[in-house]
This record gives C-alpha cells, sequence and structure tokens, in this order.
C-alpha cells in the first residue's frame, strides 16, 4: 500500500470512513476502524491525514459534491421553474436511491457534531455546504427558466435544504419511491411560489 499516491490513499479512506459510518456510526469509526475497512495499516492513515477530523470534512465534501453533480438543474422544455425544481428533486431522489449510505452516513455525521460543543461546528459546515448548493441550484434553475426570486434565494435555499432533510429521512424509513415523487412536486411548487416567472 506504501506505493499508492497520497490523493488514492486519500480517496479509499474516505471511502471506507463512509462505509464505517453508515454501516456501524459514527462511535465505531475510529481510525483503527477505517484503515481495517480500507485495508490499510494504521501508518497509511497518518500519512493521508493529519486527524480523523480532517478525514470527517473530507467525506462531507465529498458526498456534498456527488450531490451537487446529482441535483444540479437542467433545461426542462414546457416545465417552467416549477418543473426544472422537480426535476432535480427527482434527481436527487434517484441519487438517494443508488446509494443511500451517503445519505446516512451523513445524517450520523449530523448527529454526532450535535451532540458535543466541540463538534458542533461540523454540523454548520456541513449545513452551509448544503445551503451552498441549494443558492446555486435555486439560481440556475431561475436562470433557466427565466425567472426571478421575490424572495432572497439564501432564504429560499434554507427552505429547499429543510424539503429535502425530510424527504431524505422519510425515504430512508419507507423506502416509499412514489411518495417521495409526490414530496419533490409539493416542494418544487411551493418554491416556484417564491419567483417571478416570465
Amino acid at each position: 500500500m506504501s506505493r499508492i499516491p497520497a490523493p488514492e490513499r486519500r480517496r479509499a479512506l474516505v471511502e471506507a470512513a463512509l462505509r464505517v459510518v453508515s454501516q456501524r456510526g459514527i462511535a465505531q469509526a475510529t481510525t483503527r476502524a477505517i484503515v481495517a475497512e480500507a485495508g490499510m495499516s494504521l501508518a497509511s492513515f497518518h500519512y493521508a491525514f493529519e486527524s480523523r477530523d480532517e478525514l470527517i470534512d473530507e467525506l462531507i465534501t465529498t458526498v456534498v459534491a456527488r450531490e451537487q453533480e446529482a441535483v444540479l438543474p437542467e433545461f426542462v422544455p414546457g416545465g417552467g421553474l416549477a418543473g426544472i425544481l422537480e426535476a432535480g428533486l427527482v434527481r436527487y431522489i434517484e441519487h438517494l436511491k443508488a446509494d443511500p449510505e451517503h445519505e446516512q452516513a451523513m445524517l450520523e455525521l449530523t448527529q454526532y457534531a450535535l451532540r458535543s460543543p466541540e463538534r458542533h461546528p461540523l454540523a454548520v459546515q456541513q449545513y452551509e455546504r448544503y445551503a451552498e448548493l441549494a443558492e446555486r441550484s435555486l439560481e440556475r434553475a431561475a436562470e433557466l427558466a427565466g425567472a426571478t426570486w421575490r424572495v432572497p434565494v439564501a432564504q429560499v435555499a434554507r427552505v429547499l435544504v429543510a424539503f429535502t432533510d425530510g424527504l431524505t429521512f422519510t425515504w430512508l424509513v419507507d423506502r416509499d419511491d412514489a411518495a417521495a415523487r409526490a414530496v419533490a412536486h409539493a416542494a418544487a411548487d411551493a418554491l416556484s411560489r417564491m419567483a417571478d416567472a416570465p
């Protein structure tokens, strides 16, 4: 394993951490458990990361980046703003269905961070990244639809994050695709009412 370049080693450890966190919880995601999952030595971990917290930060960054790839809006002919937003939310549902472990791990990380004051900034950072992704998605959707947000886009982004959080929790519990799509439709309709469409 010593011949693996540092960026590849980091990626392998992040993927291993994601599996450990989603399957066993953050409390069990020790550096020893992560390196065992990755098939590496403890020395390999310290070669790639200075601390477990640095790895957790990288894990959050990786998962949010994957969500961005999955959900950034695309033009939907004749769909208007609501249609574009709904299509983005449906893509998020498909992303969630394809790899539920990602979101399960993120929920676990949020709870972990909220349990102790010294780790609370991790949860803040995680949700700041969600909000940034939501803002970019909303700005792109409005641009594609030729619409203008009446409400500050940062405020709309918080609503979108709240919708996706609820959608994620309920789908992870019941795995009801039709219900999730109904939520996506309702959320898109509600969000689009915060904008002036052409």
